[in-house]
């Protein structure tokens, strides 16, 4: 097993050299003159969780590879009706301006109406999802959609595209897929099929517009943040943007509502130099990963409370006097007991979206609110339309995104958001008189304390096929590290999509594993609620019953039943 925390780098947490920063230059000059080799599979086209993503280093992300998804999603309105505007917005890497360019060639060429930020602002992810919903709301025909040109927290050198359809959310797997087999198609014969204008043609077009996403955004924060709360308690605040899409929201945020909030970092540079750097010696924007927020933590004590975002600010990172950063799933749990019982005008019956690697303690947080809980695959995708129609109060993801409904329990955004749970810590500070990390003390003397780990291991294309197709009678032990196990999982319980791999719970811990869809590894997540030494346990037996599956390949097809799981008394 390949314990990340085993292969920590020695520069983890350390500032930035000057030998780890890309050469913007070089790496600009490499987006627009690399083409990508079909042959090589890396090189195509794919969708993740969350979009495209690559560095034109790698081949895996260059100037053919924008056209030719901008393309495919062109096609893909044409056929599906979509025929509204696009809201187009960028973050912060190097790589998203041309990209932008590339992508506004494309839409403009077809004729479609494309929405770009006034003055040319970065853009939040949040931003786009609300721009879209806010134009969509009350229409049923002509509805409007976005790309985000990002990479989310991903190193300086990569570049991303992802797509929002109408319902403001991620794309689904049947978008992803319909899209990513037309922009392959489109790089297998060369890019012929791409329409495309000059640059400065696109710019002037008809169907080129401006849109001010920023004082949108920031004039609604009033509809979901208790913001008189935060100014009457004059708590004081600080904020890191990480160089971020964000970078110049915070300060209007501020200023618009009388805010007591100190931007500790505004610069905007595309080497992140200002950066320290990630468990594995890259330069990451990752808001969650004490390595890469230690700038943040080490002022802790200047502000009451403090938080972070990453590059398109989806994500957050909360940093509180009483426990320095705290982990994600620490944080969703607190939000969860601090929303379900301070949103007054939330309907009863709204629900809690998690996904199925994260805490159980939001499992046991939910149960005491006596709130229906819905548990996803990984990614944010699962809960778009649960927001949008106002059944899910809240979804969260174990790597810190999440978003939730205004404070009338209508919808916000059906992407995640990096600022609004950043600001909600303000306001529980503020309310409560207790910072996040004091509250979590407080479940956890409730609900007993977890701990928690993800770990990586090696994997084959074959063997991670094999985990992704897995059915729950593959599954020989009776028993987790002590106890009888509850249920084994292949579909999520929520909405009975595929997990795409396992998940294995007993009464005080559990663990999934699921294969990466990026790297030849896969990944196994496990918690205990009795402690470090029976977490480890739980990974042990966790890995010997994944090896042998992936050992053993199944006789049989997984089954098609209408519930995938096993559940053992």
């Amino acid at each position: 097993m390949n314990d990340s925390k085993a292969m920590t780098s020695p520069l983890a947490g350390k500032p930035a050299t000057t030998a780890q920063l890309v050469d913007i230059p070089h790496l600009i000059a490499a987006y627009y003159t690399t083409v990508p080799a079909y042959s090589v599979p890396e090189q195509r086209v794919a969708f993740g969780t969350s979009g495209h993503r690559g560095s034109p280093f790698l081949g895996s992300f260059n100037e053919w590879h924008v056209l030719a998804i901008s393309q495919a999603t062109v096609d893909y309105r044409k056929r599906h009706g979509i025929s509204g505007p696009l809201f187009l917005g960028i973050d912060t890497h190097a790589l998203s301006v041309p990209a932008c360019s590339s992508a506004l060639e494309v839409l403009a060429a077809n004729g479609v109406d494309v929405m770009l930020a006034v003055d040319d602002e970065y853009t939040p992810t949040p931003a786009v999802s609300l721009a879209i919903l806010a134009y969509n709301r009350g229409r049923s025909t002509g509805l409007a959609d976005g790309i985000i040109i990002t990479p989310s927290h991903n190193p300086p050198d990569n570049g991303g595209f992802k797509y929002n359809p109408p319902n403001g959310g991620p794309a689904n797997t049947g978008i992803t897929d319909e899209i990513e087999a037309r922009a392959n198609s489109l790089l297998k014969n060369c890019i012929k099929g791409v329409q495309r204008l000059s640059h400065q043609k696109a710019l002037c077009a008809s169907t080129t517009h401006r849109y001010d996403y920023l004082n949108h955004y920031i004039n609604n924060i009033v509809h979901i943040i208790d913001v008189e709360a935060i100014k009457s308690s004059t708590i004081r605040m600080g904020v890191d943007p990480l160089g971020g899409a964000g970078v110049h929201y915070w300060a209007p945020i501020a200023e618009r509502y009388g805010l007591n909030l100190t931007v500790v970092n505004d610069v905007v540079d595309p080497t992140f130099r200002f950066m320290t750097v990630d468990w594995d010696g890259q330069i990451r924007m990752d808001p969650s990963s004490a390595y890469a927020m230690q700038g943040l933590i080490g002022l802790k004590d200047r502000f009451d409370i403090s938080f972070a975002c990453d590059t398109d600010h989806d994500r957050h990172g909360i940093v509180t006097r009483s426990s320095g950063l705290l982990p994600p799933n620490h944080y969703l749990s607190v939000v969860i007991s601090y929303l379900f019982q301070h949103r007054p005008k939330w309907h009863k019956d709204v629900a809690v979206g998690k996904t199925v690697v994260s805490s159980q303690m939001i499992n046991r947080v939910a149960a005491k609110l006596g709130r229906t809980l819905y548990e996803v695959p990984v990614g944010f995708k699962w809960f778009a339309n649960g927001l949008l129609d106002g059944s899910l109060g809240f979804g969260g993801e174990e790597s810190a995104g999440a978003s939730f409904l205004r404070l009338d329990g209508s919808v916000w955004t059906t992407d995640k958001d990096g600022i609004i749970p950043a600001l909600l810590s303000a306001e529980i500070t503020a309310r409560l008189g207790r910072d996040p990390g004091e509250i979590y003390r407080e479940l956890v003397r409730e609900f007993g304390e977890p701990v928690y780990e993800r770990i990586e291991a090696p994997a084959t294309v074959e063997q991670k096929r094999r985990l992704a197709q897995l059915s729950p009678q593959q599954i020989r032990s009776s028993e987790l590290a002590g106890e009888q196990i509850q249920s084994i999982l292949t579909n999520a319980p929520g909405n009975n999509s595929p997990i795409g791999g396992l998940k294995v719970t007993a009464e005080n811990g559990w663990f999934a594993a699921r294969p990466s869809g990026t790297e030849d590894i896969y990944k196994i997540y496990a918690e205990s609620f009795l402690g470090a030494d029976h977490l480890q346990r739980l990974l042990i037996e966790a890995q010997a019953i994944v090896s042998e599956v992936l050992a053993t390949p199944a006789s049989q097809p997984k089954p098609e039943s209408a519930t995938d799981s096993k559940e053992l008394p």
